[in-house]
């Protein structure tokens, strides 16, 4: 069965899906942020199929997420988020709000996160980039962009 190619959608939502809506790709960019760079530390961690993982880290590079850096004389290779890719653990991180927010259950967050500047355990803390006061989903309208599709939505 083939895939819905959701790169193609006029939709930014669609368009990251398409890049790490996979299950498997968001826990392989955990595992390499925090340093599980390498494919045999990736598979034991994961307890993901050799292929499998194959294949989302061969589509991670592609989309220019994740790199390759050889460290061995044999084609082994360590895996490095790129720029692009650290902007998608900022999005991990509004995830792991969510998660510790409404999933972490009576024993807490499983990790905590202190913030460089200020030494401080704090989570993410979504603000509009012009003011900076704080912008959640009822807090914004929804504008036509330049990339807007003028194909009408399905109601």
């Amino acid at each position: 069965m083939q895939r819905t190619n959701f790169g193609e959608m006029s939709c930014s939502i669609a368009r990251t899906l398409d890049v790490i809506g996979e299950p498997w790709s968001p826990l392989i960019l955990r595992d390499v942020w925090v340093g599980v760079t390498r494919f045999d530390q990736l598979l034991a961690d994961l307890g993901i199929s050799r292929k499998v993982l194959t294949e989302r880290l061969n589509h991670l590079v592609d989309q220019g997420v994740l790199e390759r850096r050889p460290y061995d004389r044999r084609p082994r290779y360590e895996y490095h988020l790129t720029p692009k890719g650290i902007e998608l653990v900022d999005l991990l991180m509004v995830m792991v709000a969510w998660g510790d927010k409404w999933r972490a259950g009576e024993a807490g967050p499983p990790v905590l996160y202190r913030h460089h500047a200020c030494g401080e355990v704090s989570s993410v803390d979504l603000r509009c980039s012009r003011c900076g006061e704080p912008m959640h989903a009822n807090d914004v309208d929804l504008l036509p962009g330049p990339g807007a599709s003028v194909e009408p939505r399905p109601v």
